[in-house]
């Protein structure tokens, strides 16, 4: 199967990402993580995910807010 077609589950990404699949959840419904509806379930794109992923990197160079 060609990479820009292949589909992740919710559970995969979450643990790809190390979170919870309701945080892939909130992702999705924000409109922050693209994803496919297949039936009642949602695919996400292993692209799609990538991207997301590139645009929450820090770089740094900045200042952190405090704690």
């Amino acid at each position: 199967m060609a990479a820009e077609h292949l589909l992740l589950t919710v559970r995969e990404v979450a643990d790809a990402m190390r979170v919870s699949t309701m945080t892939v959840y909130r992702l999705i419904k924000g409109g922050d993580l693209p994803a496919i509806r297949v039936g009642k379930h949602f695919r996400i794109r292993e692209q799609d995910l990538s991207r997301y992923l590139d645009v929450q990197t820090v770089r740094g160079g900045g200042s952190w807010p405090a704690a």
